[in-house]
């Protein structure tokens, strides 16, 4: 039997957790207004794309500036299929076996590097994947992008409102969490671990770690694909611009803010950075008018500074540390009174 650790205790178990969060998010809608119910929508989709990538990232090692190509390969997918007058949900299936035979083919390649070599051909992939986007106009639609995709339905209930995709896309994104969390307790997570640490001593102990990181990226590439689909019909419209290498740095932000070893720290990245980033579109305008595009990127650098320099291990492990930190000084023998017995007076 595993013992969990004092700081693994301060996570809260997946079941009891994830309901809890359910339950919130459930009652949301009927206590906001729409622009927050857009805005939570977008930290779900983010948050779906986050979560893969922690696993590719925390658990496997690696790194990838690539993701927002995969998530334009799902949401160009279910919208090309879907205007053709595919079902809604084949599409998503579709674009996932898709994006999931894309990444098996460039793991074999890129896998093989490491470090900045890795990232650098990852971010590569991510350009020429949205090159193709806004090149193959007859297909993509170009730069002007796809619209009317019609939407998702299960029989007589059609995903047409806000409110009932909210619903759909936190539902996926809790049972992605509920998936994940449920991988790396397994024996591939244990294995995924041992690589995260050394990939050298995990294979002197008969870990496949070329297996293992070729199956974290194929899988962290579907997740991403699943939440593109899902921006697909929330939108009814899909272009290039949404799929660039900044997207691809957003999704490292939020997956590298959060915690990449903690399994809630991607939803909790994808809230701070989505927040943040619906923040700067209303204040930096009216302090900066003259400010461009580039002030994001600048803001989102300056974020992950200071996260890496104060919380190295992301939010919610570093406040989980924080928390565990005072609930000892609290329950230290000797410290229940103002002043522990012989110490500072």
């Amino acid at each position: 039997m595993i013992r969990r650790g004092p700081l693994a205790q301060l996570y809260p178990p997946s079941w009891p957790a994830i309901v809890t969060v359910g339950i919130v998010l459930a009652v949301i809608p009927f206590v906001s207004g729409p622009y927050v119910l857009s805005v939570l929508i977008a930290v779900g989709l983010s948050a779906i794309v986050a979560v893969g990538l922690s696993l590719f990232i925390g658990y496997a090692g690696q790194i990838s500036l690539g993701h927002a190509g995969f998530y334009g390969i799902g949401a160009y997918t279910s919208a090309i299929l879907a205007l053709r007058g595919v079902d809604g949900w084949a599409t998503i299936l579709i674009g996932m076996a898709i994006t999931g035979g894309v990444a098996w083919l460039v793991s074999r390649p890129t896998l093989r590097l490491e470090g900045h070599y890795l990232a650098m051909a990852t971010l590569g992939l991510g350009m020429i994947l949205n090159i193709i986007m806004i090149q193959w106009t007859s297909v993509t639609g170009g730069p002007s992008g796809l619209t009317g995709i019609p939407p998702l339905t299960v029989g007589s209930l059609v995903f047409d409102a806000d409110w009932k995709l909210y619903y759909l896309i936190w539902v996926m994104a809790l049972l992605v969490i509920w998936g994940f969390r449920n991988l790396v307790h397994s024996r591939v997570g244990r294995a995924l671990k041992a690589l995260a640490e050394s990939e050298a001593a995990a294979s002197s102990l008969g870990v496949p770690t070329a297996r293992f990181k070729e199956m974290a990226f194929i899988l962290s590439a579907m997740v991403a694909s699943l939440a593109g689909s899902l921006y697909a019909f929330y939108l009814s419209f899909v272009s290039p611009s949404t799929f660039d290498a900044m997207a691809s740095i957003e999704f490292l932000i939020m997956a590298i803010a959060g915690g990449v070893r903690s399994v809630w720290g991607a939803p909790v990245g994808a809230a701070v950075v989505t927040i943040l980033s619906q923040a700067m579109k209303s204040v930096v305008p009216a302090l900066f008018p003259s400010a461009g595009g580039e002030y994001s990127i600048l803001v989102f650098g300056v974020l992950l500074v200071v996260i890496l320099l104060f919380l190295p291990q992301g939010i919610v492990p570093g406040l989980a540390r924080g928390v565990l930190t005072i609930r000892h000084r609290w329950t230290r023998p000797g410290d229940s009174g103002s002043a522990a017995p012989g110490g500072e007076g």
